[in-house]
């Protein structure tokens, strides 16, 4: 277990974590856990639960960062994008428009922003906003769960990811300091895609009501999700993208391993169920929360890229269907046999 001390270097980057909830709580307080100059900008509910408890970090391989209240500079207010010469936007895609809306009115010119969100599309979306800051595309592999009293756990694993870019040189020793390595790619395209083929998860997930390893560890659910991913890479194939391997499986290998029986599964496999028995995904804890879902953005991808390329994805259409009615409160704790006949 470690304490945060803030020695913060005058000449170092000051970063600004814009939608400092779960995720970007979390890699904000790590980077703050290091003496990183963080403001963090959020909702009054986070900042009103960092004020009072600090923050707890925590992850899957017992490291434990307690960080006082004392130490956490956060923010409701968006006129501190102007101290910013880095901006992290960790925001739902969603909330992309509003973000381009907060950083074109305060962000300085020139500031370099890394869009650590899901889906695709989002930092294209904020690059055509704003073209007077640097926009970089990333990616957040790992899960983070928000818990009571300021807990911030991170319950899988993975490396933080963005696309090559000369402004993260100097960054790269403050994120790989804060144990959050950065690493980077050409063609990062395929990265969003390898990612997004893994968050097909989500929904499953949602619609499970269960934890990621409880419910990855059944095999109705996991052929669920073996559909998605095989309708995905046909659509993707039309669309000649090619997915990233981000994760220790190929794209291409996944449908086949998921559809393993359970006991071949845990043992040829068992690198994917390397998760912490608290983990869930954001869209179940979105749903639980009464707050909208970024199924669009994932399934919904799917589906409008299929849209784009004479292609068809009934599949993933449907998962967004189920999870909108879920949204409205007619869907949750689907069984696995009743979720693969519901897709079937």
């Amino acid at each position: 277990m470690s304490t945060s001390t803030q020695n913060p270097s005058g000449d170092s980057p000051h970063f600004v974590v814009l939608g400092a909830g779960s995720i970007g709580g979390y890699i904000g307080g790590c980077l703050l856990a290091t003496g990183t100059r963080v403001t963090l900008l959020g909702r009054a509910k986070a900042r009103d639960t960092a004020q009072a408890h600090g923050y707890t970090l925590t992850d899957l391989h017992q490291r434990q960062v307690l960080i006082p209240a004392a130490n956490i500079r956060f923010s409701i207010d968006p006129e501190v994008l102007q101290l910013a010469d880095v901006v992290l936007v960790t925001v739902k895609s969603r909330d992309t428009p509003e973000a381009a809306a907060l950083l074109k009115l305060h962000a300085k010119p020139h500031t370099t922003v890394i869009s650590f969100q899901n889906g695709i599309g989002n930092s294209e979306q904020l690059a055509n906003l704003l073209p007077h800051l640097n926009v970089i595309a990333g990616m957040v592999p790992f899960n983070v769960v928000t818990l009571p009293r300021g807990h911030l756990h991170c319950g899988t694993e993975g490396q933080l990811c963005a696309e090559n870019n000369s402004a993260l040189g100097p960054l790269r020793p403050i994120f790989e300091h804060a144990g959050l390595p950065l690493q980077s790619y050409d063609n990062f395209q395929q990265v969003q895609w390898g990612k997004l083929i893994l968050n097909l998860n989500n929904a499953v997930n949602a619609l499970s009501d269960l934890p990621l390893k409880q419910e990855l560890s059944q095999h109705a659910y996991r052929k669920c999700l073996a559909l998605l991913i095989d309708e995905t890479l046909r659509v993707l194939k039309k669309a000649n993208i090619k997915p990233a391997k981000i994760s220790k499986v190929s794209p291409f290998l996944l449908p086949a391993i998921l559809r393993l029986p359970n006991f071949i599964f845990k043992r040829l496999a068992g690198s994917m169920l390397k998760i912490d028995e608290q983990a869930r995904s954001s869209m179940w804890e979105d749903l639980q929360l009464g707050r909208t879902t970024e199924v669009n953005e994932l399934n919904g991808a799917v589906v409008k890229l299929a849209n784009s390329c004479g292609a068809q994805a009934p599949l993933n259409a449907r998962m967004v269907e189920f999870i909108q009615e879920a949204e409205q409160g007619q869907r949750s704790g689907m069984t696995g046999e009743d979720l693969l006949q519901a897709l079937r």
